[in-house]
């Protein structure tokens, strides 16, 4: 018999079971971060409807898909908690305040032909994300994440000077979104129970104006079975990502997630070029350099911490046996 040859009976082992929930957490979050990419060729296809409009029904439409997602996974007595509970629904108003000015200039953005300040807007949010953790929660910084930080400052900079003007697209997205994860974080809710509740809060206004529109415009972009498809899909392109994520930031390493969540704008960074014709001068193209620049030193850093966490753990265990 060969050394290659099996014994009898012998069948190969069988994937365990950390590895398939790391397999299926990495294709989640896959699909998510290529479902937000590819999300302004939705959203320029609706630019007649408007910005308002468009974030107006995605809020309603995202409501009825959550309503049915809780259905199912049997959140409404969390739910309920939350909506008793006046400091969470707070903290959760705050939080939907925030998601809903994030959306509302997101799609301003890809409406009005500035989809690379967008990407550029989410490249730079894990630095705010830092940022806010260094003013608010007092922590300190390595020197490497120092590096980082000052790279990014660097890039933001030149991106003032290649738009000329402070890029306030960008900065707005990232704090807001910065911000909002910061919120959401205080609210100990599920990702689930918490978009619903959000959307929840915003719903009344959201179906104000679509009402008011009615009133003053007519059916407008309504009357029409193409364009009308297209605002229904707002709502399972808004929840769909959010929850294959959430379903995958549970199974992997924050190391991965670092990784995967560069993705998205990087796909939004060549729509922007390659299809909505978005120009790039050479001074522009230097800072999305120094950006990618900073984000590799970051990831570097991000690497170096779990590797020296992992060396620490296992000299431990060493020692206690």
């Amino acid at each position: 018999m060969t050394r290659s040859a099996q014994s009898p009976g012998h069948t190969p082992s069988a994937p365990s079971a950390e590895s398939v929930e790391s397999r299926n957490g990495v294709v989640a979050a896959l699909c998510a971060y290529l479902l937000w990419g590819f999300l302004p060729i939705l959203f320029r296809l609706l630019e007649p409807a408007g910005a308002v409009l468009i974030v107006a029904e995605r809020t309603l439409w995202s409501l009825l898909l959550m309503a049915v997602v809780a259905l199912f996974s049997r959140l409404y007595p969390e739910i309920i908690g939350i909506l008793r509970d006046p400091r969470r629904m707070g903290v959760i108003a705050i939080s939907a305040a925030l998601l809903a000015g994030n959306w509302l200039l997101y799609v301003w953005a890809v409406e009005v032909g500035e989809v690379l300040q967008a990407s550029f807007g989410y490249f730079i949010n894990p630095l705010v994300n830092i940022a806010i953790g260094m003013v608010l929660l007092g922590e300190r910084q390595n020197r490497l994440q120092t590096i980082a930080i000052a790279i990014a400052v660097v890039a933001i900079l030149l991106q003032a000077v290649g738009l000329g003007g402070v890029p306030y697209i960008a900065l707005g997205l990232a704090v807001s979104f910065g911000f909002y994860g910061f919120i959401r974080k205080t609210a100990k809710t599920g990702p689930a129970t918490g978009l619903f509740v959000e959307t929840l809060v915003v719903a009344p206004f959201a179906l104000a104006f679509v009402v008011f529109t009615f009133a003053t415009r007519g059916p407008g972009v309504h009357a029409d079975p193409g364009m009308m498809a297209l605002l229904m899909l707002t709502g399972p392109a808004t929840a769909v990502p959010l929850l294959l994520f959430a379903y995958g930031v549970r199974r992997l390493r924050l190391t991965t997630i670092g990784m995967l969540q560069y993705l998205a704008p990087s796909i939004q960074f060549l729509l922007a070029i390659f299809m909505f014709g978005e120009q790039l001068n050479t001074v522009r193209l230097v800072s999305f350099a120094l950006i990618w620049l900073s984000l590799a030193v970051f990831t570097y850093d991000s690497f170096r911490q779990r590797s020296r966490a992992r060396a620490a753990d296992h000299v431990g265990d060493l020692v206690e046996g």
